[in-house]
């Protein structure tokens, strides 16, 4: 066998060397373990409790942890108190809990106490703005899809810190999306984790400003968080009724009203531009509310204001008054139709009314036009006379009440010498 030269290898000056690809991913596997022992170290020195000594501990360590790179890390140790691996799981390498995290907060979970680690997570985002983006995009869509597996203190105090990230705008309501999978809908996990979300939400901020952020994080419909057999709006106002916040059970109905509304009139103007007939548009507006329900006093002043929209009123002004009454008595069919009650016939009357002060071409024309309804039978004389009364609108209240002096007087007295017969 030759002698192996003892001369060195020759090598390029100044070239880095590059790690196998293999043996750098080995090594990032750890990387994670290795970043949360550090950040432990910064953690274990302060109470866990002081809450300001431990925002700063976080801020100054930011620079030597790299967060950017560790970012879902940081907020694992933070939010569910240790690193979680895919399933869901603690990853188990003998690692204790975090000396700091949401978990640690009292028992029950309460929107106060967790306001105070809301708090370090909004001054850490406020420092290390770049933190913001994986909160949002990863770390909580991450953690809420396996919050299934977690127990109920721990479902509780996270919902609730969720619910105020996003009602003081640290994030936004996209991440809610992830409520929606199937195996988080299917057990009721996602409505019960949904209704601790909102309530935390309103006891900061108000359901308006909920429904601002629920339409910017694109939830489009709530009914999507309940299993598929339960989706119907009825099961989802006793729910939150039940749950103790009837004002998202309210906005819900109110919302669905607004959508169906738009059908209806969108319907309404489709129908009537091709001169279908009353029984026609009758049996179309019938079939749309099996489908999108409305109250019949809500129905008949959106009917109102559909069949109003579909009328060209670029007439000359002299002629506009007998245009609407033209149009309205085309229309009293279908008005006459859906007014089922003394309460039905006071709302007609009343969107009568407001339509008549919004727009003053026709405002003239209130009192005829009360005379064609009631000649077709869509509103009754009590319903005139108790509107008259007290339930009359404030839009020109004064204004229209005179004008219909006369015509109460005279109904008055056709129901007096009624009685009298």
């Amino acid at each position: 066998m030759s002698q192996q030269s003892n001369t060195a290898k020759p090598s390029l000056q100044g070239v880095k060397i590059k790690a196998r690809k293999g043996a750098v991913k080995a090594q990032a596997k750890h990387e994670p373990a290795v970043f949360r022992d550090q950040l432990y170290k910064h953690l274990e020195t302060v109470d866990n409790h002081d809450f300001e000594a431990i925002t700063n501990k976080l801020l100054q360590a930011g620079p030597s942890l790299d967060y950017l790179k560790y970012a879902e890390a940081l907020f694992e140790i933070i939010l569910a108190g240790g690193l979680i691996q895919p399933g869901g799981s603690y990853v188990d390498d003998g690692a204790p809990m975090s000396p700091f995290s949401i978990l640690q907060a009292k028992h029950p979970a309460s929107v106060d106490d967790l306001k105070n680690y809301v708090q370090v997570l909004n001054k850490l985002i406020r420092r290390y703005k770049y933190l913001q983006k994986p909160l949002e995009e990863q770390s909580l869509p991450t953690l809420l899809q396996y919050i299934n597996r977690w127990t109920p203190d721990q479902r509780d105090k996270f919902s609730v810190t969720v619910g105020l990230l996003i009602s003081q705008g640290i994030v936004s309501a996209t991440c809610l999306q992830t409520l929606s999978k199937d195996h988080l809908v299917k057990n009721d996990t996602s409505i019960t984790v949904l209704a601790i979300i909102f309530r935390a939400y309103l006891a900061d901020q108000s359901m308006e400003h909920l429904a601002t952020s629920l339409r910017r994080g694109n939830i489009k419909d709530l009914l999507i968080f309940f299993p598929p057999n339960r989706r119907d709006g009825k099961i989802l106002d006793d729910f939150f009724r039940k749950e103790n916040i009837p004002q998202v059970a309210d906005w819900y109905t109110k919302r669905q009203q607004a959508l169906a509304k738009e059908i209806i009139v969108s319907e309404l103007k489709d129908l009537c531009a091709q001169n279908d007939s009353a029984e026609t548009i009758i049996s179309s507006v019938q079939s749309k509310l099996e489908e999108n329900p409305l109250p019949d006093t809500e129905l008949i002043q959106c009917l109102w204001q559909g069949l109003m929209a579909t009328v060209d009123w670029s007439a000359r002004s002299d002629q506009i008054e007998g245009l609407a009454l033209r149009e309205i008595g085309k229309f009293a069919p279908v008005l006459e139709a859906f007014s089922k009650s003394p309460k039905v016939e006071v709302a007609l009357i009343n969107a009568v009314q407001v339509h008549c002060y919004d727009d003053t071409r026709i405002m003239k024309a209130f009192v005829p036009i009360l005379k064609v309804l009631y000649n077709k039978d869509c509103v009754s004389d009590q319903a005139i006379i108790y509107w008259h009364q007290k339930g009359s609108k404030p839009q020109g209240r004064q204004h229209f009440l005179k004008a219909a002096e006369a015509l109460v007087k005279f109904l008055q007295e056709q129901e007096d010498s009624g009685d009298e017969e």
